[in-house]
């Protein structure tokens, strides 16, 4: 290959789709097995490459020459042959420094804690020393490399101002971990978090329910990029490159969700969207079904509503950690707090507020198979959709129409 990315698992990487928007050169992604790794380096048959996980710090010994800032941080993940010589940059830093920009958190006399100790923990450890914070506290489950326990963050670092997640822990496909409890921190004011897939980790949500200024590390991955790619062609792009490649990759990449009550039409304009935006459409309804291989009116006959609620968490979590897809939901399944965070972890939710005398009784749906069961489920559920929802949009007009605003508010604001 001449250009792309290097590491041991990459099959979720978003590196490939970045360097499309960046230039037009072949970018290849490329996963080499630890044993691997010393002939392909050797071999240096590239003309520039990104290095991540775990191998940051492992090709730095194969490189003629070292920048000055990856060598403060101790990890390369630029790698440039310029005739047979290998020389290393680090772009994490500009990424990560570019983040908190973006963010705006300023590290200026503040307490950091950085969760991690890899080469990522390294280049926040870096940035916000070299942003003025006050002090830097590192922490991992083995208190290695001059970090504490979490035990001991939860003892004697609860004044910590500001979080940097530098861990794997959120990231798909567990999409549902959490390497923290961010409420034993009072004086918390700034969140960042490295992982950019989900592109808000549970960790991310919490900050931002708890009213925390919080980031996921999409932003950072595609400032390291463009970085990356004026180090590969020996150029330099326009500033604004960074904010349009960043709203084009957050666009594709997140889903849009649409909730409601039974008969909004969510099924229906889920349709039109997926079609309008070639985007694969998942209903957890049929998901339930698939997974269930029972209708759903058998399953709450023969299981019960709470067996039903089990299997449509299912369906929601496998459809939440899936991207660039529609989602239609079924009309309760925002009733439990898990769905919704997981909703919210890679979409945009969209809540289809449709009036009440609109919608109409089906026997196909055992919550609101009558005119008074819908009336029952609308009072009991409404206030919770329009919690849940990033927009509310009146279903009060046709499909296409719904359709049309919810695509157009997609693409103007995501």
């Amino acid at each position: 290959m001449k250009y792309g990315c290097i590491g041991e698992h990459l099959k979720h990487s978003f590196s490939k789709e970045i360097h499309g928007h960046i230039s037009d050169y072949d970018y290849v992604i490329r996963e080499i097995p630890k044993d691997e790794l010393d002939a392909f380096m050797r071999a240096a048959d590239f003309l520039a490459i990104n290095v991540t996980i775990p191998y940051k710090e492992k090709v730095i010994p194969y490189l003629s020459y070292i920048d000055e800032g990856a060598r403060l941080i101790g990890a390369v993940n630029t790698i440039v042959n310029r005739g047979g010589r290998l020389y290393g940059y680090n772009t994490d830093f500009y990424g990560m420094s570019m983040l908190a920009k973006h963010r705006g958190i300023d590290f200026g006399g503040k307490k950091v804690l950085i969760l991690g100790t890899g080469g990522t923990s390294k280049t926040a450890y870096a940035v916000a020393k070299a942003n003025g914070a006050r002090e830097i506290v590192k922490a991992s489950r083995e208190a290695k490399d001059g970090a504490v326990l979490y035990t001991d963050v939860y003892k004697y670092h609860t004044d910590t101002e500001i979080i940097i997640n530098t861990t794997p822990v959120g990231m798909y496909p567990n999409i549902f971990d959490k390497p923290i409890e961010l409420s034993k921190f009072p004086r918390l004011c700034g969140v960042l978090d490295a992982i950019y897939n989900p592109q808000s980790t549970p960790l991310i949500l919490e900050a931002r329910e708890l009213g925390i200024s919080a980031e996921g590390g999409l932003y950072m991955l595609v400032a390291q990029g463009v970085r990356a790619s004026e180090y590969f062609l020996d150029t330099k792009y326009d500033d604004t490159l960074l904010d349009e490649i960043f709203a084009k990759i957050s666009a594709e990449k997140k889903n849009i969700v649409l909730v409601g009550m039974p008969a909004s039409g969510k099924s229906t304009i889920g349709k039109i969207i997926a079609d309008r935006l070639s985007r694969p459409l998942i209903d957890t309804d049929d998901e339930i079904v698939k997974l269930s291989n029972m209708k759903i009116p058998d399953i709450f006959k023969n299981m019960g509503e709470d067996k039903f609620r089990d299997i449509e968490s299912e369906a929601v979590c496998t459809a939440s950690a899936k991207s660039g897809s529609v989602i239609a939901t079924g009309g309760g399944a925002i009733l439990r707090k898990t769905n919704v965070s997981a909703l919210k972890e890679n979409g945009k939710i969209y809540f289809l507020d449709r009036p009440l005398e609109a919608l109409i009784p089906t026997s196909d749906r055992p919550t609101a198979s009558s005119k008074e069961a819908i009336e029952k489920r609308y009072n009991e559920r409404y206030e919770i959709y329009k919690k849940c929802a990033d927009v509310i949009i009146p279903a009060i007009v046709s499909a296409e129409a719904v359709a049309n605003l919810i695509i157009r508010d997609f693409l103007n604001q995501t």
